[in-house]
This record gives C-alpha cells, sequence and structure tokens, in this order.
C-alpha cells in the first residue's frame, strides 16, 4: 500500500481536528497535540470499522471524514475515560 505526502498530511490534519474536538466536546480528558493526533487517527479506525457495519453514512469528502473521526474520538474519549476512574463518568 502506498500513501503519498499530501496523504500523510491530510490523515495528520483530520486526527489533528478531530482529536481537538472530541478534547473540547469530552472535557478533561485531553493528552497534548500528538495524543490529540493519535486519538483522532485511532477514532477515525474505529469509526471507519464500526459506522459501515451500523449502516451509518454522512457522505464524503474532507468534513464528513472530520465528523466520522470526532465520533470515533469521543468514543475513544469516553472509553479511555470509564477505564481510568474505574468506571465512573
Amino acid at each position: 500500500m502506498y500513501i503519498s505526502n499530501e496523504g500523510i498530511l491530510v490523515v495528520l490534519f483530520v486526527g489533528l481536528v478531530a482529536g481537538w474536538l472530541a478534547g473540547k466536546i469530552v472535557r478533561g480528558t485531553g493528552f497534548g497535540i500528538i495524543g490529540d493526533i493519535l486519538v483522532g487517527i485511532a477514532g477515525a479506525l474505529l469509526a471507519s470499522l464500526l459506522f459501515p457495519k451500523l449502516g451509518i453514512r454522512i457522505g464524503s469528502g474532507l468534513v464528513s471524514e472530520i465528523v466520522y473521526s470526532t465520533i470515533g474520538a469521543v468514543i475513544l474519549l469516553l472509553i479511555v475515560r470509564l477505564i481510568r476512574t474505574g468506571g465512573r463518568m
């Protein structure tokens, strides 16, 4: 599999924006800039696996990818928060 330099920049940009948005939505669980990028990318992977199985389609394009990634990152941050606090929100 080959990913161009521009593709890598797009993935990093989407991950950064999605991680930042998820950190703002789920307060108190920010991980810094690198952590937010990683959470955003992991959220994008989670959403890309979960949403098609549930039959959820938002659209296509960069904005829909950011929305998918943000929703996935929010789900991931909520799971991390549940694990970190021992089940208390």
